[in-house]
């Protein structure tokens, strides 16, 4: 197949939408088809084309950006061109341009694989509730014009009001989850290195945003230290331009910031793997999470996990029994099920291969790989030929 990947931000970018489409992309890739990107070109020193790891990057210029939205004026005439190049279209959503792309593909004659990462939840403040409307408007739209939908889990998308009008054609596949197995030697270095050897550690990771929750944390850290005063809490991530949310939560750390250690966002995957070995609990406080990935490399890792009971978080503790779920927006039960992990957590703990036997890289490229052979109306038996 010729496969078209269309989404706002791909490598050297970095979030788990990002790592999820490139995973995707070279997984499929790897077997045989052509898979191109199309994407923006966010940093002006990238190349306008390249091919990374089996995948043609095609990267459009940025003339501003709206929010974390970038605006790509010659999107249309790329996008109509690729478009027409290859047999089946999948866009990673969110994404500003979903609603003109299935316009495109229509006038082609090629099918559109919604693949969506999250409901689009913007900070507070005028213009974000109109760019959020605005854009859930034309997404909605564009779910509408496409053939099929994929999402996470069907936890997430029987909740989500933007999802469940449309199950009838979604497919709900686990992320593409790759991640090495930690270094003990350099584990207990960095610690050393911290000065946190002794201590026990509380991890968090991911964009500082205010959907994944991190003030919920900041507030239990008392509570926490009540009980476990010689704990400490290690955050690995990166304070996004377009939202100052750590300049609103800055304050909740009053006292306590002795007790919390910025690493910065971690790209190198050893190091990331050492990271999440490295802490005894992985805490995962979001208000609105799809399916976050940080949890399940985590996993991956050995470290046990307390995640809010929201649709679509919740999912990978169910499915794996590898950490507890503890009510959303509340520091005092959060802190609660910390104190209770650090104490419990080699009870919660399953091996890499159990948690393999869930989220299994390869099934989830089967099945995407099967899906998009039926939009593109690829016959079972040259898929057959493609992945021997």
């Amino acid at each position: 197949m010729k496969i078209l990947s269309i989404l706002s931000y791909y490598y050297p970018h970095w979030t788990g939408l990002t790592a999820y489409a490139q995973r995707l992309a070279e997984g499929l890739a790897e077997r045989g088809h052509e898979v191109t990107v199309l994407t923006s070109r966010h940093n002006p020193t990238l190349p306008r084309e390249e091919v990374y790891n089996g995948v043609r990057v095609v990267r459009l210029p940025v003339l501003f950006r709206l929010s974390r939205g970038p605006v790509q004026p010659t999107f249309p005439f790329a996008a109509y061109r690729l478009i027409r190049e290859h047999d089946v279209v999948q866009i990673h959503t969110v994404l500003m341009e979903s609603l003109l792309v299935t316009i495109l593909a229509r006038l082609a004659g090629r099918k559109v694989l919604f693949t969506h990462h999250g409901d689009l939840v913007m900070p507070t403040g005028f213009l974000n509730r109109v760019i959020e409307r605005s854009v859930t408007w034309m997404m909605t739209q564009a779910e509408k014009a496409s053939a099929r939908i994929s999402i996470h889990s069907e936890d997430y998308a029987r909740h989500s009001g933007f999802l469940s009008p449309f199950l009838a054609k979604m497919a709900f596949i686990y992320p593409p989850i790759i991640i090495p197995e930690p270094d003990q030697q350099a584990v207990a270095a960095w610690r050393s290195k911290l000065g946190l050897d002794s201590n026990p550690l509380v991890g968090f990771a991911g964009r500082f945003v205010e959907e994944k929750g991190f003030d919920y944390l900041f507030k239990a850290i008392p509570h926490i230290l009540e009980s476990r005063p010689n704990a400490r809490f290690v955050y690995a991530g990166e304070f996004p331009v377009y939202e100052n949310f750590y300049g609103q939560c800055e304050q909740l750390l009053d006292g306590c910031s002795d007790h919390v250690t910025f690493l910065g966002l971690i790209r190198d995957r050893q190091k990331l793997a050492d990271f999440y070995r490295m802490c005894d609990v992985f805490v995962l406080p979001s208000r609105s999470d799809c399916f976050p990935s940080t949890q399940i490399e985590a996993m991956f890792c050995g470290t046990p996990v307390v995640c809010t009971d929201i649709p679509g978080a919740r999912e990978a503790v169910k499915a794996t029994g590898m950490g507890i779920i503890v009510p959303p927006r509340d520091e005092r039960a959060l802190a609660e099920g910390v104190v209770h992990m650090l104490d419990s957590a080699a009870s919660y703990c399953k091996t890499r291969e159990e948690v393999a036997s869930v989220f299994d890289l390869e099934r989830t490229v089967d099945q995407y790989e099967a899906l998009l052979a039926e939009l593109a109306d690829v016959s079972p038996g040259t898929m057959g030929e493609v992945k021997a």
